[in-house]
């Protein structure tokens, strides 16, 4: 009997013992996430969710961390263009899939620089008065200047976009675009630009799924429930 309960007795040690180490596991496991969080956090550029387009502003200094050259092979004309690096891939991947459904797709446009869009609007406001303003952001106000925003093309289309949200390329874009991170920034009857079914805006796969399965529209949304899908901004490839 004596033998029986110091066994007991160490049975009810051994599971407090296991319990404690358990609780232990648990709170390094919940420590080691939230480090892990904060840092993905610190390393994803805070102005890739930004509600930009007449909202905020980059500086002519804002360049992304990385950029790297699209592959030509992907591009209007075999055009040099820069796309943001870790995006890249999501963006890769969704033309390559439009192309196995045969859906032609090409990318006229991706990363532009303060610069590059001063030039531009200048040229436009020469050529269409105040209407510029209706298709063309002032300079620092285009998502283009992040290096997550893309303009698309067909070879048929070519570069006046006339009629792209009649094709089956605007139809699968707006079917499928979602699963690989990208959102329509200005559909119709938005309150920033004329409707532009060719510009297309990575946000990342968790927040764009978000959109697409509750039919919402990323301008509509509060800058603070946007800043919460910064840290999974590249998961999901």
């Amino acid at each position: 009997m004596e033998a029986k309960s110091e066994n007991e007795t160490l049975l009810l040690e051994l599971n407090n013992i296991k319990n404690i180490n358990d609780s232990f596991a648990g709170q390094i496991a919940s420590i080691t996430d939230k480090v892990t969080g904060f840092a993905k956090l610190k390393e994803t550029d805070q102005e890739f969710l930004q509600k930009y387009s007449k909202v905020f502003f980059l500086n002519e200094h804002y360049v992304p961390k990385e950029l790297s050259s699209i592959d030509t092979k992907y591009t209007y004309q075999n055009k040099e263009e820069l796309f943001e690096t870790k995006a890249l891939p999501f963006l890769l991947k969704l033309i390559d899939s439009a192309r196995q459904n045969k859906i032609p797709l090409e990318i006229i446009s991706a990363y532009r620089s303060f610069e590059t869009q001063s030039y531009l609007k200048d040229i436009y406001t020469t050529t269409y008065g105040s209407g510029a303003n209706k298709f063309s952001a002032d300079q620092g106000y285009s998502e283009h200047q992040l290096g997550t925003a893309v303009d698309f093309t067909t070879p048929k289309i070519a570069n006046t976009f006339s009629g792209f949200s009649k094709t089956e390329t605007f139809k699968w874009l707006t079917e499928n675009s979602y699963k690989y991170g990208f959102i329509l920034s200005y559909p119709k009857n938005n309150t920033y630009y004329q409707f532009e079914p060719w510009h297309w805006r990575f946000v990342g796969v968790v927040l764009a799924n978000y959109l697409h399965e509750n039919q919402k529209y990323f301008y509509d949304l509060d800058q603070r429930e946007i800043n919460k899908y910064l840290i999974n901004f590249f998961d999901g490839l």
